[in-house]
């Protein structure tokens, strides 16, 4: 099994590599602010910018997009800071009614809470609330920005055809995000996506709403640029907040796949586990973005491209590799 310096090391770097992901959303949003600029320009023809000046040429139109720029960066940050303290405060209430997930007492599942109580109790952990998802398909995920906030979910069909270890195991792995502090990134970088999706809505809204109206030939030609260039900054910056989200949790697996087997000291329940939940985690109802932190989203799109999680057997691969455990054939697993 992987020591647990390593383990630690590899978990430093990943944060660090995170935050540095996460520190590209602000210069994402100002690439979004600068579309804004480009479109009001091309809407006014710059005259915000040139009044008396002749707003024909191509110059001073893009003189007055970068006037408007200051202006348009402002409101996009108000517009993120709202979203994101509405987020802070309502995102799990939001997680749940996404989901349909539930919150459980100790005298409701009494196994599940006892074995999340044991493992919190061994790591020295507060004990995050415990919900379920009424469905068959076998998925879970952690969730949460703070201590007081943090809580796992998983669904009926994980409960009922999961044996105690394997069950264990997935918990584990949930907490091992938490522990990780996988969980509020990965949060925080849904909030930042959908930040972007509402503010590319608005840009292009106002590129339909706005029309090039009765202006010159000169500055219709004008607008149309600026259009076509707001429009291509606007897919430019969600493709790179979709990929740098995809980048968070595509890595993180591996590494919840290894802290849950230093909490367990069982690869073998993970690996089993993780064969079981194979081909039956479907959640499709499911936002996006929640199914970006379950424990598999098996939606992959353009041939992996962009997958959101790697593949159960790339992670099987490594539990055997680093942690020692070995594979079962299909007549070890029980049928689902």
């Amino acid at each position: 099994m992987m020591g647990a310096v390593g383990l630690r090391t590899h978990i430093w770097n990943n944060n660090l590599k995170s935050i540095l992901l996460l520190a590209g959303f602000p210069f994402l949003l100002m690439l979004l602010a600068f579309a804004a600029a480009l479109v009001v320009t091309g809407m006014d023809g710059g005259a915000s910018y040139s009044s008396g000046k002749d707003a024909g040429g191509l110059g001073a139109d893009f003189g007055a997009a970068f006037y408007n720029w200051p202006m348009m960066a402002v409101g996009s940050l108000v517009i993120a800071g709202i979203w994101f303290v509405i987020a802070w405060f309502g995102h799990q209430a939001m997680i749940d009614m996404s989901t349909g997930a539930h919150s459980v007492t100790r005298q409701e599942e009494p196994e599940l809470y006892n074995l999340l109580e044991n493992l919190c109790i061994s790591r020295g952990l507060t004990m995050p609330k415990l919900k379920v998802i009424e469905t068959d398909m076998m998925n879970a995920y952690a969730s949460g920005l703070s201590e007081k906030q943090y809580a796992v979910t998983v669904t009926r069909g994980l409960l009922r055809k999961l044996d105690k270890a394997e069950l264990e195991a997935v918990l584990a792995h949930e907490l091992s995000h938490i522990l990780n502090r996988d969980v509020r990134l990965l949060v925080i970088s849904v909030i930042f996506v959908g930040i972007f999706s509402f503010v590319a809505q608005i840009v292009f809204r106002s590129l339909f709403w706005g029309g090039l109206g009765g202006r010159s030939s000169g500055r219709r030609g004008n607008a149309a640029l600026f259009m076509i260039i707001a429009i291509a900054i606007v897919a430019v910056a969600y493709f790179l907040a979709i990929a740098i989200r995809f980048a968070l949790s595509r890595n993180r697996e591996y590494m919840a796949d290894a802290g849950a087997v230093e909490l367990t000291r069982n690869p073998d329940a993970m690996i089993s586990a993780l064969q079981k939940i194979s081909g039956h985690a479907e959640m499709d109802k499911t936002p996006d973005g929640v199914r970006e932190m379950m424990i598999e989203n098996p939606k992959a799109g353009f041939a992996g491209m962009f997958a959101t999680h790697p593949p159960i057997e790339k992670r099987i691969d490594a539990l055997i590799e680093f942690a020692g455990g070995q594979r079962y054939d299909n007549t070890s697993v029980p049928a689902i």
